[in-house]
């Protein structure tokens, strides 16, 4: 069974490049995943479709009504479902989140704009928030498109061979050793012999000491 993501935004076109090419293209057509942009206004009642208003106690921006995304979530969720909503103030999105996540059956991704989304919406529909990182965009939308890439390349398949992933940076909790490719030299910089003695043993050892390094010096944290 395909993993099944909807991603709920007024902005449903901003995701048509990304969902259209490369990795997550070939997954969709290898029937690894199913994407589905939900357009919110759907949901949304009025002549014009409102799917924000002003904050209560006042305050700069607008906030996302829960009307539209209560209705939205009843149409989308099933049994199997789980409910992320993107925004600054979720826990940080990891590899090994996108590990966990690659292993549901149906997530449905609510993206937050503006001032962020009614509290009601967090309190009663969400079973997991999520922040790409310590800033803010101008919707969840592009945070959505992120996470949803990072979870659909884990996929057995999607990447073409079993593994494919498994020595990727923060896989191990590492930062990947360096990679080279021809040709063997350029400007005047050559490639370490290690490379290319056909030693598969040794070639694995440097790997490991380049990775262990490379994490050192760049983010010790990862090792703490």
């Amino acid at each position: 069974m395909p993993l099944e993501i909807d991603i709920i935004t007024i902005f449903p076109r901003m995701l048509d490049g990304v969902l259209g090419e490369s990795i997550l293209k070939r997954a969709q057509e290898a029937g690894l995943a199913k994407i589905r942009c939900v357009n919110l206004r759907d949901f949304a009642t009025g002549v014009h479709l409102t799917t924000d208003d002003r904050p209560y106690g006042g305050g700069p921006g607008m906030v996302m009504k829960p009307e539209p995304v209560f209705k939205a979530v009843d149409h989308l969720r099933r049994p199997e479902s789980k409910v992320l909503l993107m925004t600054p103030q979720g826990e940080p999105f990891k590899q090994a989140t996108a590990a966990a996540l690659a292993r549901e059956k149906h997530l449905i991704i609510i993206c937050g704009h503006y001032e962020g989304v009614d509290e009601r919406i967090r309190t009663a529909l969400v079973d997991q928030e999520i922040s790409i990182g310590d800033y803010v965009l101008t919707n969840g939308v592009i945070a959505a498109a992120i996470v949803t890439d990072a979870v659909v390349r884990l996929l057995p398949g999607a990447l073409g061979g079993e593994g494919a992933a498994d020595d990727e940076s923060f896989s191990d909790g590492r930062l990947e050793y360096p990679q080279y490719t021809r040709p063997p030299v350029y400007r005047g910089m050559g490639i370490p012999e290690i490379l290319t003695s056909g030693n598969h043993a040794e070639i694995a050892k440097w790997r490991l000491e380049q990775s262990q390094a490379r994490t050192r010096q760049r983010r010790p944290d990862l090792q703490a």
